[in-house]
């Protein structure tokens, strides 16, 4: 099965269309929304925060060898006076032979309503190093022009984004990798039609937080993600919030899985979620892979 992991990452490094997304996904995407839209920057559900930093941890079908892990640590800041937000977050994705580790910073301009909503702009710049495990990949099938003669990329890009929220509400748009650096780890003389490359990739989120009754919010949420010569992707579902200190969760992602989720606010400071995903395609649990799991923590400084 090691086998089969590596030559797929081959055939995604190859010359042929990408099929798949480049960049890491989360099941607990509604709560860090800063990592598809720079536009998010400083803005929280909570009007009265300051400051968050955190981290999350995912792992893919850990029941196959070199499947999908990835690692996240983020910040993001609100700065009143300068009517600005700041977020930063580094992550480090493996996949088989491929791995990604990453610097993103993003700017947000906040443009404030008078009835309470903030409608935003947000920029980001994102540092990459790609690296490619050749000899692994060289063991599986052999040599072949496409693996390249560099183990590493390192490359520079951007995005844009735009957002408008409200303490229940929030719509947002986002375009990531729109310098779309070439990797060119092939480099023979083959007449190629596709080329290896950061390819953008366009998101469209929203979250409404509906007040129940004094004690419980039910917050229903959508992503939307496109990118050239992949399907849309489409992930959904609603959060349940009972007094502020418990919460849980149901979603469902296009063609691929069901998610469970459940978390705890402790004292309005820390916030501990967790996220299993039970997958469908490609690979199911019948198919030996045991879903997804991922852990986040979150802590609000002021």
């Amino acid at each position: 099965m090691k086998k089969y992991i590596y030559i797929t990452a081959a055939l995604l490094m190859s010359n042929a269309a990408v099929k798949a997304q480049q960049l890491q996904s989360s099941s607990l995407y509604e709560v860090q929304s800063i990592i598809h839209n720079p536009a998010a920057a400083g803005i929280f559900e909570n009007a009265s925060t300051k400051a968050t930093i955190g981290a999350t941890y995912r792992s893919q079908w850990s029941g196959i060898s070199g499947s999908p892990q990835t690692i996240t640590a983020f910040g993001s800041f609100k700065l009143d006076k300068q009517k600005i937000g700041i977020t930063g977050y580094v992550y480090n994705d493996k996949t088989g032979p491929t791995s990604r580790t990453g610097l993103d910073i993003s700017l947000a301009k906040h443009i404030q309503f008078n009835d309470g909503g903030i409608f935003s702009l947000g920029i980001e710049t994102r540092l990459l190093q790609y690296s490619l495990d050749r000899a692994s990949l060289t063991d599986a099938i052999g040599t072949d022009p496409a693996i390249g003669t560099s183990d590493n990329r390192f490359k520079y890009d951007a995005g844009f984004g735009m957002a408008y929220s409200r303490n229940n509400f929030q719509i947002g748009a986002a375009v990531t990798q729109l310098v779309q650096s070439k990797l060119d780890y092939y480099k023979g003389n083959i007449t190629r039609s596709e080329e290896a490359r950061l390819y953008r990739h366009y998101y469209l989120h929203s979250r409404y937080t509906w007040a129940v009754d004094g004690n419980t919010t039910i917050t229903p949420n959508i992503l939307l993600t496109y990118l050239p010569n992949a399907p849309i992707e489409l992930q959904g579902g609603a959060r349940v919030t009972f007094n502020n200190l418990l919460w849980w969760g149901v979603g469902y992602k296009l063609r691929q899985s069901f998610m469970l989720s459940a978390g705890l606010n402790i004292k309005k400071k820390l916030s501990v979620g967790y996220s299993y995903d039970i997958y469908r395609t490609p690979i199911s649990n019948f198919d030996g892979g045991s879903g997804a799991h991922e852990v986040l923590l979150s802590y609000n400084i002021f």
